[in-house]
């Protein structure tokens, strides 16, 4: 992480997918056989790309650029709801049971065809959340009291 942007991958699901290890162009994910192998990141093969985040069925890989400023992380990963927000809006951002746990400013949107519905959201928040922060809040749905 110190490096630069890395991808971490939260699978836990032993079945038949290897999606992620098809996707990424540097051999930096292995599934292996059997192909209900939970997927292992080779961290000194990620560039922090993302090509691995769209691909994954169970939204289960993520991307952080640690120090994206001074004091800052920008974290990546995969949304399906909708609508979608719009770049340099400020959305609340949660863990990965959707709980608030800081604001975050949408830095990128990406949603091509290629991505069959997974949109790809870049959130830019303080850097002491990048390893909690995974999803946005959706509208009505913040859990902090507010």
């Amino acid at each position: 992480m110190e490096a630069g942007p890395v991808a971490f991958i939260e699978c836990v699901q032993e079945i038949p997918c290897n999606p992620c290890e098809a996707a990424c162009p540097f051999g930096a994910i292995t599934v292996g056989e059997p192909i209900t192998n939970l997927p292992v990141l080779h961290g000194d093969q990620c560039t922090g790309c993302g090509a691995c985040i769209a691909p994954c069925p169970g939204l289960a890989i993520f991307k952080v650029h640690l120090h994206y400023t001074e004091t800052t992380s920008l974290v990546e990963f995969p949304y399906e709801y909708g609508p979608l927000p719009d770049k340099g809006d400020s959305v609340p951002c949660g863990d990965r049971s959707g709980n608030y746990v800081t604001e975050g400013k949408v830095m990128s949107v990406r949603n091509p065809k290629a991505h069959d519905g997974t949109a790809v959201i870049s959130v830019e928040i303080p850097q002491a959340y990048c390893l909690e922060v995974r999803t946005i809040c959706r509208k009505g749905r913040r859990h902090d009291g507010q």
